[in-house]
């Protein structure tokens, strides 16, 4: 079988990610650098279930130095593919620092790009973001629309990853597909979003803060699904862009009322103003992905956010203290 280099393998896409190819025979070499952009405890809980399967190797080290390049030549000379999935995310905390995201998500990208070109690797993915659309009041996205115009740093620095991406094809024939994550929900997700937060705040009787009015729309695509894509994106496309997610859409309020109905509880629910990095609708046109890679989502949200709740109280007893706000 084939080895993969899975950058972001403690992060919540990527864990998933590598989990896929080692069950399917697979060699994965993990890296990732255990920031603590978010509560690091729920990346080595991650962790935990990789780090004792055969075929999994774990490299920590930061894609934003350039020494990566040379350690990467060492411990994978010739992989099958980079899966570039290391990032800091999060729109409204990259107004605060911009430069973190620059460097992991550009420049980190950059190097990885180095890497793959110095080896001749045959295959490149890289995470991007819906988060590219804006708010041009036209959803659902599709890959051809606008993404010049990003509300935030953390759109910015992945339109820059893109064009690196573009670049390194274009000039060394790297086989490169983009893809552009919608949100993205599940166990041991993100603790920085909508999903995990509602669920933690409703559980333990906190305030649930939503910015805006509620009816803003988000398009939620389950973490194994998006793995699911990601790995079929490693077919030969030349140089591609796909949205991947977004295929089930709910309001928050309605999302906050679907998380009541399952945790049997009501939410205490403080609206506060929007940001003006928040976008109104986030919803994907993911036709593409389906035609050109036969990507099919095949979990409900309901059946979703009925895992997430089941995995957060078999771990409450340290998930209820993770940090939240």
């Amino acid at each position: 079988m084939a080895q993969y280099v899975v950058t972001g393998a403690a992060g919540f896409i990527g864990s998933q990610v590598a989990a896929a190819l080692l069950k399917q025979g697979h060699e994965v070499l993990g890296v990732d650098n255990l920031s603590e952009a978010y509560d690091v405890r729920v990346k080595r809980h991650r962790l935990e279930a990789l780090l004792p399967q055969a075929g999994f190797n774990l490299l920590q080290t930061d894609i934003a130095n350039r020494e990566v390049i040379g350690e990467l030549t060492e411990y994978a000379p010739q992989p099958a593919a980079v899966i570039n999935l290391a990032a800091i995310a999060g729109v409204r905390a990259s107004t605060t620092d911009p430069w973190s995201y620059l460097s992991t998500n550009t420049l980190g990208t950059l190097n990885m790009l180095e890497y793959a070109r110095r080896q001749e690797v045959p295959k490149f993915i890289l995470a991007s973001t819906s988060s590219l659309y804006g708010d041009d009041d036209s959803p659902a996205h599709s890959e051809t629309d606008r993404t010049d115009r990003p509300l935030a740093p953390y759109a910015a620095s992945k339109k820059g990853a893109e064009a690196f991406a573009y670049s390194y094809h274009h000039l060394y024939q790297l086989d490169v597909s983009v893809l552009r994550y919608f949100t993205v929900y599940g166990p041991a997700g993100r603790p920085d979003m909508s999903m995990f937060r509602f669920c933690q705040w409703i559980a333990e009787d906190r305030a649930v803060t939503i910015t805006g009015d509620g009816e803003q729309s988000r398009g939620f695509t389950y973490v194994d699904d998006i793995a699911a894509g990601t790995i079929l994106a490693l077919k030969k496309v030349g140089y591609e862009v796909f949205n991947l997610g977004g295929h089930e859409v709910i309001s928050i309020n309605a999302l906050v009322e679907m998380l009541e109905q399952i945790l049997g509880k009501k939410a205490r629910r403080v609206y506060i103003p929007s940001h003006p990095a928040d976008v109104y609708s986030n919803v994907a046109d993911v036709s593409k992905a389906q035609r050109q890679l036969g990507w099919q989502p095949r979990v409900g949200l309901r059946e979703g956010v009925q895992n997430l709740v089941d995995w957060y109280f078999a771990n409450r007893e340290w998930a209820k203290d993770i940090v939240t706000d």
